[in-house]
């Protein structure tokens, strides 16, 4: 297993190359800014990028995933039913991305934004069972995800519990890496270590304790912070429908 975390801090947020070394294969999870970052560990490790992913339409940043996989030959990936106006590679809910010995499942975790997805992560030389989950700004450290970027924050918010509910599920010692720390916009309550567990967030985490849908919905629509500076122009700059000097 190849697995490599870029922290980033304008904007704030979490990028991932992982795969499996043996066989040369790997793929890039919500690429920021410049490309040089993912292409120099590529090549450090001597993965080829498979696929490159975004976990939603993100409202906070610009996103690098089509540059970076017409850069590499890669396809871009992302949930089937995304709002989006340019060409990508649909998975849903279960799909299984091959990766030499590594493997990722997805699941369909809305609530964030529609087409919220996350991928649980197997490397099958060590075990059967899942190492890791990227939860992109679903799960993140202390919190989950803001729910009214993308649609109304009640209707997220539902969505949200459903997928919060979906999560706990997993085994408790598989880790969280999110898409998202602490001073990112989209999450209130988040912790600067930018990695966890089910187990311990199941505990710990406050928003994915609340066990009754309407005390979460509750919960998730009061004290709503204002949103990402031009995010609306941000999404459609992603989803293809909005040029990036527009």
């Amino acid at each position: 297993m190849i697995l490599r975390q870029f922290l980033h801090t304008e904007p704030v947020a979490a990028s991932y190359l992982f795969g499996c070394g043996g066989k040369s294969a790997g793929a890039v999870v919500d690429p920021v800014g410049h490309i040089a970052p993912y292409l120099k560990a590529a090549e450090a490790t001597e993965m080829r990028i498979l696929y490159v992913i975004d976990t939603h339409l993100h409202a906070d940043h610009i996103s690098s995933g089509r540059e970076l996989a017409q850069a590499t030959g890669g396809e871009y990936v992302m949930f089937a039913d995304a709002d989006a106006d340019l060409p990508f590679k649909k998975v849903r809910q279960g799909d299984v991305l091959q990766l030499g010995n590594v493997e990722a499942e997805i699941l369909h975790t809305p609530g964030h934004t529609p087409e919220h997805i996350s991928l649980v992560v197997t490397d099958r030389t060590r075990s059967q069972e899942p190492w890791f989950i990227l939860t992109g700004h679903t799960l993140m450290v202390g919190d989950l995800g803001r729910t009214e970027l993308a649609t109304s924050a009640e209707d997220g918010a539902r969505a949200l519990f459903r997928s919060a509910q979906a999560l706990k599920t997993l085994p408790d010692h598989l880790e969280i890496l999110p898409g998202a720390f602490s001073g990112s916009v989209c999450g209130r309550g988040l912790s600067g270590k930018p990695t966890s567990t089910i187990g311990f967030e199941k505990r710990n985490n406050k928003a994915l304790g609340i066990d009754d849908e309407n005390a979460f919905v509750r919960a998730m629509t009061a004290d709503i912070p204002p949103p990402p500076p031009e995010a609306a122009r941000i999404r459609a700059i992603n989803s293809g429908r909005a040029a990036e000097q527009a």
